[in-house]
């Protein structure tokens, strides 16, 4: 049984009464305290039934949940609720088996975070979290993350994120792999973002009076500016983002691409869209399935579909079909 919040409160009411060895709690009285504290916290629910209950109690009981030993004495035909030990309290359990291993999946997906600069902190909190719950070191491993290990800008993540937070304009040394010689960037940041493995920063650059992105395997150096942080956009950088695959934000309209799946294909698009626009267009189809993406067209779009090679073709737009043509022609 999954530990919601509402889980939660009715078993903080039940453990409650099981602690109270000066009253006797009977089904209905127990009934009674849980969904007395669920109105206290929802004054919409309409509580829960005996069978819900009955549940609760079976949980608390086990393992899985907070191995308490309950007594249950009769007193005629009815059955009354206590624990065994008047000094035991599901807050004086430690974690169940459930929620050690969700606290252990966590730290996992903290512990990604280790070795970067300012981020040394993450050791301390996942060696207070093994040695507090008892987590096993050396449990074997169950979740795998798309890292690459050798990646070298994870040293900016950090001053960039700060920089973002506290708005702190930024002094940028960079060099892309088209340009001979390194530049400098005045770059007030706004958002950083990853995709395929890499990672980037969008902020106002004030050489170009516009909003840029930035790759930041390719940032040499980054200083602190003096000038006042200029938040020139409302963009809201989820929204933004939305409207492309990848990161590179073209300033064109967003348009219908129209595009042919070969069927074999189509179960892997199915479940992992290529966009979150993407639509099904409902019609009967023999060797293959017809679904459009609305998106600015960048180089990404471009790139995604011509690693499905000939599964995927482009029907629309016209401009779109022809780009990716004169790609395949240079093939050699």
């Amino acid at each position: 049984m999954a530990t919601n919040k509402h889980a939660t409160i009715r078993y903080l009411a039940l453990d409650k009464c099981f602690r109270n060895s000066g009253k006797k709690y009977y089904i209905n009285d127990l009934l009674k305290a849980c969904n007395d504290a669920l109105q206290s916290l929802d004054h919409k629910t309409e509580g829960i039934k005996r069978r819900q209950l009955y549940e609760d109690i079976k949980f608390m009981e086990s393992e899985d949940g907070f191995g308490a030993d309950l007594h249950k004495g009769k007193d005629g035909k009815e059955v009354y609720y206590r624990y065994t030990d008047p000094n035991f309290s599901i807050n004086n359990k430690g974690l169940n088996v459930s929620e050690a291993a969700q606290i252990k999946e966590a730290l996992m997906i903290l512990s990604r975070f280790k070795g970067m600069p300012q981020f040394e902190w993450v050791d301390e909190v996942v060696a207070k979290f093994e040695s507090s719950f008892g987590l096993k070191k050396g449990a074997e491993k169950i979740i795998s993350f798309d890292e690459n290990l050798d990646y070298t800008a994870v040293k900016h993540i950090s001053p960039l994120f700060n920089a973002i937070l506290y708005e702190q304009p930024l002094s940028i040394r960079y060099k892309s792999f088209t340009q001979k010689d390194e530049i400098e960037i005045s770059l007030h940041p706004y958002h950083l973002k990853e995709y395929n493995n890499r990672w980037f920063c969008f902020g106002y650059n004030g050489e170009e009076k516009r909003i840029s992105n930035l790759a930041l395997d390719r940032i040499i150096s980054i200083k602190n500016l003096k000038s006042k942080f200029k938040r020139n956009t409302d963009i809201d950088f989820n929204e933004y983002l939305d409207e492309v695959i990848g990161v590179t934000v073209k300033e064109v309209p967003v348009q219908k691409i129209v595009l042919k799946i070969n069927n074999d294909l189509w179960p892997y698009i199915e479940t992992k869209p290529l966009h979150s626009s993407q639509t099904r267009i409902n019609k009967e189809e023999k060797n293959h399935v017809t679904v459009f993406v609305k998106v600015r067209p960048n180089y990404e779009l471009q790139s995604v579909l011509l690693s499905h090679g000939e599964r995927i073709e482009v029907l629309e737009p016209e401009s779109l079909k022809k780009e990716i043509l004169e790609r395949i022609s240079k093939i050699k």
